[in-house]
């Protein structure tokens, strides 16, 4: 092994993913332990080191080229010893010069000032602990960060992001998330004026990845602002955004031609139409046509809907004609529809003649029956089916689209209709290789091959590999 050169153990050690084996491998001489720690580009950290701000520059004299570092305590107990803090972070920039990437989960013992040092950071993720929001200004004044993640930080609310001023320039990618649901008094913007909203007079013209989850904009447009200002989006994720309007969509959607990826998630609530007050989801069709009409590339669509009752089918603002024109016009390739009560069997028919649809996902979709999924198997391009609690189609159904594709995944979970075992068995390309076989040669009927599995499995092997059939 100490013969090997290095670019040879350099390949073989890329091909290792798991940390453990990394670290085992390392051990094996000292060769291998040199260069596996020039390789390694990331890490993560945890309660098992104590103290870690003395284990960081021996973490930074072994690792020279670390350009991510994850410190994650979740779970976190006093016993376990201290935790990374703001004075860890400043050896942590000190020993680490190649750092572009840092995530902060569950950190209690870091504030402003310690967040106030990497200004090299690329990406920053943060999420649980951090108290206050002064280090985004700080951020945003520097100016390098490529990705922003902020994720259930009680302290920090939609509008301290606006302290990041400059920094949207050059973002790419930005995720705030609260955690829970609405809370319609969480903190206002302070310097709210209606009708004139220039604090919100910022350029994100480069962003491409956005997420917002469960975030009030009312009376304040707070970081629903986005919306208008990105012309370079790709991927949208709007989850539980209160207060979105059609009007908010068509304008992204009109200057937003690449976008690939779009991710809704609503509940019902009460929303201001031209018809008057509805208690519905936000969006209507007129968002899904300007989807259908703007956005030639997307690709992958997720539309979840919560607590959306069945007998009230305008608890949801999208009805079948709104989705099945962008079915139609856009080449969705991977579709994930929950509680989706307005989707039946005549939009699994549209399903069936998308060319492009690769991976579909039901969950709660309670109007498919048997029907339906019959339909489904004439999909052109299907490999991937995922369905989950479904109840109004059975084993008859599912076996239909299994039978007609050559499917490398299926998931059926939930599904009080569907056996599960019995549908694999029965309508797998392997079964039916099994029982075309067994029927022709020993002339068993179906209920006697099930009977006899193992059996049957045996013939087929035999038939695959012996040359006379």
């Amino acid at each position: 092994m100490e013969d090997l050169p290095d670019a040879l153990l350099g390949e073989i050690i890329k091909r290792l993913t798991s940390t453990s084996d990394l670290n085992s491998f390392s051990l094996v001489s000292k060769n291998l332990y040199t260069v596996e720690a020039e390789l390694r580009d990331a890490i993560r950290v945890g309660c098992g080191i104590c103290p870690v701000t003395v284990a960081l520059p021996s973490i930074g004299s072994r690792f020279s080229n670390l350009c991510k570092v994850e410190f994650n305590y979740s779970g976190w107990k006093s016993d376990h010893g201290m935790q990374l803090d703001n004075q860890g972070l400043h050896v942590l920039s000190s020993c680490c010069p190649s750092l572009t990437d840092m995530i902060l989960s569950f950190c209690l013992f870091i504030d402003d000032s310690g967040l106030g040092f990497p200004s090299i950071l690329q990406e920053a993720g943060v999420s649980q602990g951090v108290s206050t929001a002064e280090w985004l200004e700080y951020l945003g004044r520097v100016g390098s960060l490529e990705e922003l993640v902020v994720k259930y930080c009680e302290k920090i609310c939609q509008y301290d992001l606006l302290k990041f001023g400059p920094g949207w320039m050059k973002l790419q990618k930005f995720e705030f998330q609260l955690k829970g649901w609405h809370n319609i008094f969480d903190p206002r913007d302070p310097s709210y004026v209606p009708n004139y909203q220039y604090r919100y007079d910022f350029l994100c013209e480069h962003l491409k990845d956005l997420t917002l989850a469960k975030i009030v904009t009312q009376p304040e447009i707070g970081l629903r602002y986005l919306l208008r200002k990105c012309k370079a989006l790709e991927n949208l994720r709007l989850h539980y955004v209160l207060v979105l309007s059609d009007n908010d969509m068509i304008t992204l959607i009109h200057s937003c031609s690449n976008l690939r990826s779009i991710s809704l998630r609503f509940e019902p609530l009460f929303n201001e139409r031209p018809e008057g007050r509805v208690f519905s989801t936000p969006l209507t069709d007129e968002s899904l046509k300007a989807l259908a009409l703007r956005c030639p590339m997307l690709q992958t669509v997720e539309l979840i809907f919560a607590a959306c009752e069945p007998i009230f089918p305008s608890e949801i603002g999208f009805t079948q004609e709104g989705f099945l024109m962008l079915i139609k016009s856009c080449p969705i390739r991977d579709l994930i529809l929950c509680g989706a009560n307005f989707f039946n069997d005549e939009g699994m028919k549209a399903l069936s003649s998308a060319r492009y649809l690769d991976t579909l996902e039901l969950m709660d979709c309670v109007a498919v029956t048997d029907v339906g999924m019959r339909l489904l198997a004439h999909a052109p391009r299907l490999t991937n089916l995922t369905l989950r609690q479904c109840d109004c189609f059975t084993d008859n159904g599912v076996g239909e689209v299994v039978r007609a594709h050559k499917l490398e995944s299926l998931i059926v979970e939930g599904c009080s209709r569907v056996s599960g075992v019995l549908t694999f068995y029965r309508f797998s390309v392997v079964w039916l290789e099994i029982s075309a076989c067994l029927m022709e040669r020993f002339g068993f009927c179906e209920d006697e091959i099930i009977e006899n599995i193992p059996i049957a499995l045996s013939v087929m092997l035999l038939k695959r590999y012996c040359h006379d059939g």
